[in-house]
């Protein structure tokens, strides 16, 4: 069996952590996760289903959300808007069976959306910190969007000892997968000495998760292709390749 490639550090919260770690030891790459946030479930008042006319999901953590509270059956009748394959993917196993995907990222969503001259009111379960406004962007098309925060991502307080002594020699690069997510890992590797941080690689699934990182002086930065899990893959290989050959 071929040595591994390199060692990546996972940053993603559990389950997704544990189904990344596998695809990049499947690419022959070592792979280690330290999430830096954990869900929560909250216990927000949910509206009935009458009268929505669909529901748009921006992570599969709202539908984690919706079945721990075993309310998933109340909206299955209801088509589904999702930001990307995989979200797509995991409302057609929780058993919606009219799912839409825009394949992207949040605009690609709302382009999306407009294309298909929804004409609201739509249900829209939501994580408490949201990176983007769908009920702003939709307004200026006269759909109302009604936002149920369904689930918290609470922040660790620090990363594991071992971690920490790693990324200052150890472990050649960090997959962050969302802004808050790179947020709070340059926020808890402030230790890292600022020479390591200029060779640490950063691996970002958009250029909007790259921005604090640069702030933080982490400077060795690449970006994928697509905001996925698939071109996340590829940025790793294609990473971990650049540093020890084919």
């Amino acid at each position: 069996m071929d040595a591994p490639l390199m060692r990546m550090l996972v940053t993603r919260p559990e389950p997704d952590a544990q189904s990344t770690l596998a695809r990049l030891a499947a690419l022959g790459i070592e792979a280690v996760a330290a999430p830096v946030m954990v869900r929560q479930t909250l216990d927000t008042s949910l509206p009935p289903a009458d009268g929505f006319t669909a529901m748009v999901l921006t992570s599969t953590n709202a539908l984690r959300a919706l079945d721990e509270r075993d309310m998933l059956a109340r909206y299955r009748h209801l088509p589904v808007f999702a930001v990307g394959d995989r979200t797509a993917m995991e409302a057609r196993a929780a058993g919606f069976d009219r799912v839409s995907s825009a394949a992207g990222a949040f605009a690609d969503l709302v382009n999306a959306m407009t294309i298909a001259r929804v004409p609201g009111p739509i249900f829209y379960p939501a994580g408490r910190h949201q990176s983007a406004d769908l009920a702003g962007a939709l307004a200026p098309l006269g759909v109302m969007v009604a936002t149920a925060k369904v689930y918290e991502m609470v922040a660790v307080e620090a990363l594991p000892a071992d971690i920490v002594a790693q990324l200052g020699g150890g472990i050649d690069a960090v997959l962050c997968y969302s802004r808050r997510t790179a947020q709070i890992f340059a926020a808890l590797a402030g230790d890292v000495p600022v020479d390591r941080r200029r060779h640490l690689g950063m691996l970002c699934i958009a250029e909007a998760v790259a921005e604090p990182l640069l702030e933080a002086r982490f400077s060795r930065i690449a970006l994928a292709d697509r905001p996925d899990e698939d071109a996340m893959m590829a940025l790793a290989l294609a990473f971990a390749r650049e540093q020890t050959g084919p």
